[in-house]
């Protein structure tokens, strides 16, 4: 019986492609790697943006450094409100708390940056812990923030009463490492095979299906 459940926020709470896409596009620019394709930028949604920046455009770890730090020059004050709530996610998160489920945010984005975006939809209230990256670099991989996050909550201990739910591999396989089950979204931005390829608890399409799979 799960008592508490993480979220991912990028493609899971919110659809922060554009945002995220944009500021990416904006630091390959100053980099000399221009990119004109935003589709091609989706794989940034989601994974710690240091190493994604090294196995996409084959930076080393120095650039990479810098890459993230043009990404913030546009993403701070402009990226992340580019950035809407998903259909039907509001009401999924009130009912939740009123079924009596504890609700934390587990994301690979710096902390200050989740807490900005949950504040600007006003989803904090849900929330009993908000987890990311520390700015530094630091607690980046999913399975480190799935440990932060299951230390300030105190179910260290408890994890067979903890689910993750997320949109993409690596909430799958963060999750797996932190010996979590993972509810998978396909609605944000994981492709189908990469999911199914994860083998999540189970796949669903919806906000409301996330609901009906707790209710």
């Amino acid at each position: 019986m799960y008592k508490v459940i993480l979220f991912d926020l990028d493609g899971t709470l919110t659809e922060s492609g554009e945002g995220i896409t944009k500021s990416v596009q904006y630091a390959l620019e100053k980099l000399g790697q221009p990119e004109p394709d935003l589709k091609k930028l989706e794989v940034f949604v989601g994974p710690p943006l240091l190493q994604q920046f090294m196995k996409y455009a084959g930076l080393d770890e120095e650039t990479a450094v810098k890459a993230v730090e043009y990404y913030r020059e546009r993403y701070t004050d402009i990226g992340i409100f580019e950035n809407e709530v998903y259909p039907g996610v509001e009401d999924m998160l009130d009912k939740l708390r009123g079924k009596g489920y504890i609700l934390a945010v587990a994301s690979s984005k710096p902390e200050r940056f989740v807490k900005k975006v949950l504040d600007h939809f006003d989803l904090t209230k849900y929330f009993h812990e908000i987890v990311g990256s520390e700015m530094n670099g630091g607690r980046t991989s999913k399975a480190d923030v799935i440990e932060e996050a299951l230390d300030r909550l105190h179910m260290a201990d408890h994890r067979d009463q903890v689910v993750m739910v997320g949109d993409k591999e690596h909430d799958v396989f963060g999750a797996r490492k932190a010996g979590l089950k993972c509810l998978a979204v396909s609605y944000g931005y994981g492709s189908e095979e990469e999911l199914k390829n994860a083998n999540p608890l189970k796949i669903v399409d919806s906000a409301q299906e996330v609901l009906g799979f707790f209710s």
